[in-house]
Parts: structure tokens; C-alpha cells; sequence
């Protein structure tokens, strides 16, 4: 079975003149980090240069798109039972549980729960 490639309509799509921007944009930032040494560093007011000229451009760009992922990683996943109609396969067993070492109320109330402090008297004597 197929599915129907969407067609986004012409309200749903990027103003042009917004996207020839921020690509020129982000190709300017390329260029400088590419050619000037000075852009690969970082500044005391805005940090890391090669971030604001080339990775918020081109994440602003993919973000104007709505994020759509790269023919290499979008991969086909199968369909599950649920998206298929039917319902999903319960589980034959309970949920494992932990055993616990040892009782709770043993435990709370017994005198190896937590260590006493030892005076600096009995520290010499031991």
C-alpha cells in the first residue's frame, strides 16, 4: 500500500524573499569562517562566531521549512499494528518485580540502619 505524498498548499510555504535572505545570509557566514581566521573564534559578547554566522542561519532556514529530514535519514518505518487498525499485543506476563534484601520495618528499626558517630576517645582506643 502507498501512501499519498502531501502536497503543501501556497499559505503553507515560505515567503521566497525570506528564504533568498537567510540564504545569502548563511552563505556569507560560510565564507567568513572559511576565509577570515578571525570568524573560527570567540567573542566576549556573543561567543563562538562560527555558531551565530553559519549554525543559527542554517538552523533558522530548516526551522522555515518545518524541519524536514534528509532523504538519508528519513527512513520508512513499518507500519505498527495500531496505525494498521488492530490493537497492540498485550503482555503475557506481570511486570518483573525487585526482590528487596531486606525487610522494611527490620531495616528501619534496627541499630546497623545507620552508624553511630564515634567520639574521638573511642578513635584512639580502636
Amino acid at each position: 500500500m502507498t501512501r499519498p505524498i502531501a502536497v503543501p498548499d501556497a499559505a503553507s510555504l515560505p515567503d521566497p524573499r525570506l528564504v533568498a535572505a537567510l540564504r545569502q545570509v548563511l552563505l556569507a557566514g560560510i565564507a567568513l569562517v572559511l576565509v577570515v581566521p578571525a570568524a573560527r573564534g570567540y567573542g566576549h559578547w556573543l561567543g563562538a562566531w562560527p555558531l551565530w554566522l553559519v549554525a543559527m542561519p542554517a538552523v533558522s532556514l530548516w526551522a522555515l521549512h518545518r524541519f524536514p529530514l534528509p532523504p538519508l535519514f528519513a527512513r520508512r518505518a513499518a507500519p505498527s499494528p495500531a496505525s494498521l487498525g488492530g490493537a497492540r499485543p498485550r503482555r503475557r506476563a506481570p511486570q518483573a518485580r525487585r526482590r528487596r534484601q531486606y525487610p522494611a520495618a527490620s531495616r528501619a528499626f534496627s541499630a546497623s540502619a545507620r552508624p553511630m558517630p564515634m567520639s574521638s576517645s573511642a578513635r584512639q582506643n580502636s
